[in-house]
């Protein structure tokens, strides 16, 4: 397979992660506030999805002061618009992007007994899908690309 259609990243750490979040939004004129940095830092940090539900607890804490979850969710809306976590729709969930400087479909795996989380990128497949539903006179709007089942830890 093309390794340009179906490639891996590496994984920066939250560090990397916080880095080129705070990047992208001066880089396009927008302040990188302490409750973003906060929120986003959650993101970076977190094992598995969040809810925004779960990021207001943690950054409430963190910060000393109770964050609503509506505006957490207009700051998770905000980092999905520039591509720097994706929302997982099954759960109302989101996680950081790993790699924000690409602009494709991922493919989520979930673990339903862990609720561990990995993606694929395979821009053949996702190509492949719109295509597909192209051909039926369907225009897609938004691509949606999740698989549940069990994780090689949980599976073995």
């Amino acid at each position: 397979m093309d390794a340009s259609l179906s490639h891996q990243h590496p994984h920066p750490g939250a560090e990397g992660l916080q880095l080129a979040a705070s990047s992208t939004f001066t880089g396009q004129g927008i302040a990188w506030t302490a409750l973003r940095a906060a929120i986003f830092q959650s993101l970076a940090e977190a094992k598995r999805p969040l809810s925004a539900y779960e990021v207001s607890d943690a950054v409430s804490q963190q910060l000393g002061r109770r964050i609503a979850a509506n505006s957490v969710y207009r700051i998770l809306d905000l980092f999905v618009a520039y591509n720097l976590a994706k929302r997982i729709e099954s759960r109302n969930a989101y996680v950081a992007n790993i790699h924000p400087e690409c602009q494709h479909d991922c493919i989520f795996l979930i673990c339903s007994c862990c609720g561990a989380i990995d993606h694929l990128d395979d821009d053949q497949l996702a190509k492949a899908m719109r295509t597909h539903a192209t051909s039926r006179g369907f225009i897609a709007s938004r691509t949606v690309l999740e698989l549940e089942g069990l994780c090689r830890r949980c599976n073995g």
